[in-house]
């Protein structure tokens, strides 16, 4: 707003001589300069640290903290997630269930509501949590779902959600997760641990040794851009140090996958397609060919495994399905030739080889099997212990494989009762229900409540829960089948959601609570979930707008209405939190590294701890099995396990086996009908579903408005389909709008749709299109095996085609509609 000279002086004369004096005389020169040219704060975020200048009470620019080289170009959104028109301003009450009778559910999802007060809303809140508790008892509340959330150290939304309900009563709870479900159940029982959140061999020891890198359906260059805490991006040197061995031909880097990913296209690097969904097939194959020619290392299986002598007869077709696993069976499944094949086990033996595995090959049906076979591939090389050798399975997450430097992390906000202490309806009586269920299967518990399933060794008996509380999570992005789902929420009787932002979740709820962001508040973060790299100070940027607030001050309040609020609290505030925390931090590392006082931290807003020294996976155990046994049963790699033997599974049993797809491209089931496999790995511009409410950022992505599918051009064109156009993506799940991209990145018969793209139901009835893109409308919600019960997100079949009808609006952004 301008204002000239003569309305600043006629002001001036209806004033006092002290408000006008004041502000410039009486303030110190620092606070004035401050006034007119603002201040520049400190913060991270999943996507990095970074400087943020405030002016007049809002962000007004975002620039990456300088120790971050490679800072990623998702930066640019932070502002627009604070600062978007789908940001959750109010409490607010779905209409029908608020006015109509016995929990009104047909209309659930219609996006009707009602603004109320926080005080009315937090009571409606305890009195559904007493409700529940009086009539039904602890089974029929879940607050298990968990997501990302925000980072910070201190305002974790799920600890917060569940100390206050926890302190209200007992609930259902999930174990597992979706990004590695199958993985991290499978895992153990081959290499002791789950592998996939484990540090893995340096990239300095992998640069400096490995002669072969095989990136198996992996991404990192798209992939760590982001982080579980504040990213650092200390991985891109050493890819950028890749990228040059690559050029001058000193290390060989084969990326085994169904598209050209970002990181092939980056290193240059050679590519061997494989028909999607067909790994297992393959690397059957070539441990057939590595048995066959004598290539494999026998005092290696003999030394550190069990189990080989079980698993032979199967690759042999001497048991089960009685099929010799040759090269010449796996190509007409893998689509690579039997020659290819020979080759390329050869290749993997013939020098130092490390085996790089992403995590969207085990989001499928029975995708325990790929993970399992790949480390039997690698006892079968006979490097693993050794630098640069044997197998990985997260140097695309969170900065895995750059080394550590020891520093200890801070604690956080503490997400149980404290002990000693008992809830208000103590009551632990779950009326012969399971109170953990598989984090996959929460959708089965409203459809078929009551069934028994088979899960990791022991059952589950699905619980009939009649309400959820679901707080910094976003259920309708990361669970599969949008019309399942529509049909198992009208079971529901009452959903309360917590968020900053005005999700499907939040449109499929009850009571909703505006929850401020991460940006709206102080704490302290990690600098670098894996390398310990230092830590940052979270600054309050702005104050929580609208009528937002604090998951800690929202869930006090709650507690205070069953007098419970002290002990939630400790008798702390926000800032009395984030001191301790970090004293309790500095106190744990005060022999490592030196930490400041707390207010010279705060001030300084980072602490930078260096590098840490190289390190390689299972050396000790390569070094002493005996002494330094991993947690397998045995001790020892299981290439067979007795224990999953004995469990009796049908599509998980004693060893890695090849098992049909219920769904599979490239002429497997069902693939005359659906013949394209459409792929939804993790987003190249988002977390998740995070920041795709931000509207600046996702204009640079987007097609018409809405989320790209990525399609070959020759699919394309034998469609009628040309850059840019709309497109209708179907199957008998259901059907989306999406923006096509061509690129010849990704071959025929295969398209993908990102995850985390919002969905926009054109209304709430089943079958509606989602108008924005969300390939969850299409994906099966099955389990990966009895083993895990995992998503099995990537075994999914569609069709598309050019559309043409009348484009409606995408619904997915905004908020809701307000009734009075």
């Amino acid at each position: 707003m301008s204002i000239s000279r003569r309305s600043f002086l006629k002001g001036v004369a209806t004033t006092s001589a002290v408000s006008v004096v004041g502000p410039s005389l009486l303030m110190s020169s620092k606070a004035s300069a401050a006034e007119t040219t603002g201040t520049w704060k400190v913060s991270g975020s999943h996507w990095g640290a970074f400087r943020a200048h405030i002016y007049a009470g809002k962000v007004q620019e975002i620039k990456p903290l300088e120790l971050d080289k490679h800072p990623t170009d998702m930066i640019n959104g932070v502002r627009g997630v604070i600062y978007n028109a789908s940001r959750v301003r109010y409490p607010m009450v779905r209409l029908d269930w608020l006015k109509k009778h016995k929990y009104s559910t047909e209309t659930r999802g219609n996006n009707r509501f009602v603004r109320v007060t926080w005080d009315e809303a937090l009571d409606l809140f305890y009195r559904e949590l007493e409700r529940i508790q009086k009539d039904y008892g602890p089974w029929a509340l879940h607050a298990g779902q968990t997501g990302w959330r925000q980072t910070g150290q201190f305002h974790s939304c799920t600890s917060h959600m569940q100390r206050a309900v926890g302190m209200h009563g007992n609930f259902i709870t999930k174990v597992g997760d979706y990004s590695t479900g199958a993985g991290q159940t499978i895992l153990p029982y081959v290499l002791g641990s789950t592998e996939v959140y484990a540090q893995g061999t340096s990239w300095s020891e992998i640069l400096s040794n490995s002669k072969n890198i095989i990136l198996w359906a992996n991404d990192p260059v798209k992939n760590l851009q982001v982080g579980w805490n504040c990213e650092t991006h200390e991985s891109f040197p050493y890819l950028a140090q890749l990228k040059e061995k690559v050029a001058a031909g000193e290390i060989n880097v084969i990326s085994v996958d169904p598209v050209k990913n970002k990181t092939q296209r980056y290193l240059e690097n050679e590519h061997m397609y494989i028909n999607p969904l067909t790994d297992v097939a393959f690397m059957l194959a070539l441990a057939h060919t590595l048995y066959t020619e004598d290539l494999y290392d026998k005092k290696f299986i003999d030394t550190y495994c069990l189990g080989f002598d079980e698993f032979v007869p199967y690759l042999m077709g001497e048991s089960k399905d009685k099929v010799e696993k040759t090269p010449e069976w796996a190509a007409e499944i893998c689509g690579i030739s039997a020659d290819e094949i020979r080759k390329f086990a050869r290749l993997l033996v013939a020098e130092r080889t490390q085996l790089l595995f992403g995590w969207c090959i085990q989001r499928q049906e029975h995708g325990e099997q790929p993970y399992w076979m790949g480390a039997v591939l690698a006892a079968m090389i006979g490097q693993i212990g050794l630098p640069g050798g044997g197998i990985s399975y997260g140097h695309h997450y969170s900065g895995i494989g750059v080394p550590s430097t020891g520093f200890a992390a801070p604690g956080g906000f503490p997400r149980n009762v404290d002990q000693g202490q008992k809830p208000k309806w103590d009551n632990n009586d779950f009326n012969g229900y399971s109170r953990t269920i598989p984090v996959a299967r929460w959708i089965d518990c409203l459809l078929e409540p009551g069934k028994e399933i088979r899960y990791n060794g022991s059952k589950v008996k699905l619980p009939d829960y009649k309400m959820m509380v679901i707080s910094g999570n976003n259920p309708w992005h990361h669970h599969q089948d949008r019309n399942r789902m529509k049909k198992a929420f009208k079971k529901l009787q009452t959903v309360v959601t917590i968020d900053f932002a005005w999700t499907a979740t939040c449109r499929f709820s009850d009571i909703v609570l505006p929850a401020c962001t991460q940006f709206e508040r102080n704490d302290i973060d990690v600098y670098g979930s894996y390398s310990g790299r230092g830590l940052i100070a979270m600054q309050k940027l702005v104050d929580p707008l609208y009528q937002s607030r604090t998951d800690f001050h929202i869930f006090t309040e709650l507690a205070r209405r069953f007098g419970k609020h002290k002990e939630y609290t400790r008798g702390m505030d926000e800032m009395e939190w984030v001191r301790s925390l970090y004293n309790d931090c500095r106190k744990a590392n005060e022999n490592k590294f030196e930490m400041p006082e707390f207010d010279a931290f705060w001030e300084k807003g980072v602490l930078d701890f260096g590098t840490g020294k190289p390190w390689v996976r299972h050396a000790d155990f390569r070094k002493d099995p005996e002494i330094n046994a991993l947690g397998t049963p045995s001790g020892f790699i299981e290439i067979s396990s007795r224990k999953i033997g004995r469990y009796n599974y049908e599509h998980c049993q004693g060893h890695p086996m090849w098992f049909e797809k219920s769904e599979r491209s490239h002429g497997g089931p069902g693939s005359e009908k659906h013949p394209f496999w459409m792929q939804s790995c993790h987003p190249d511009k988002r977390l998740h579903s995070q920041m795709c409410e931000s509207d600046e950022f996702r204009a640079t992505y987007t097609v018409q408005d809405r989320e790209p599918v990525y399609i070959n051009p020759i699919d394309a064109k034998a469609k009628g389909i040309k850059d840019g156009d709309l497109v209708r993506v179907f199957n008998d799940r259901g059907q989306l709008l999406a923006g096509a991209v061509l690129m010849d990145s990704y071959s025929q018969g295969v398209i993908r749709i990102e995850e985390g793209a919002w969905y926009g139901p054109l209304n709430e009835k089943d079958g509606a299109i989602c108008t924005y893109g969300d390939p969850n409308t299409l994906t099966q919600d099955i389990p990966s095996s009895e083993l895990a019960q995992a998503t099995s997100a990537n075994t999914c079949l569609v069709d598309f085609e050019k559309y043409t009808g009348t484009v409606p609006p995408v619904t997915s952004f905004g908020g809701p509609i307000e009734e009075s």
